[in-house]
């Protein structure tokens, strides 16, 4: 059956519907513990970077809790970004900073 360049409208209005709520697994925690825990590296732990939240954990000892500004500007930054955004830079290109 020939449709004759007719294509099915309601079909492509489901995918663009689909694409605007997008949900990320991983955003409102990870976010959350950086601002709440982020002393003790828990975002970093949380999302798979080991060896980045020993660092921070190890910066913190060093800095007398200073180095704490980093994961929680990094949670601010998480639950601001858009959460297909949060997947493709954190989750699947797995940038460990910032």
């Amino acid at each position: 059956m020939e449709t004759y360049g007719y294509s099915n409208p309601g079909s492509q209005q489901n995918q663009n519907y689909s694409n605007q709520n997008y949900r990320s697994e991983k955003k409102l925690a990870a976010g959350l513990l950086g601002i709440l825990l982020g002393a003790f590296g828990a975002n970093k732990f949380f999302m798979g970077y080991i060896n980045e939240g020993i660092i921070q954990i190890v910066l913190n000892i060093v800095t007398c809790g200073i180095a704490t500004a980093i994961p929680f500007i990094e949670g601010i930054i998480y639950l601001t970004m858009s959460d297909e955004q949060f997947d493709k830079t954190y989750i699947q290109n797995r940038k460990a900073w910032f």
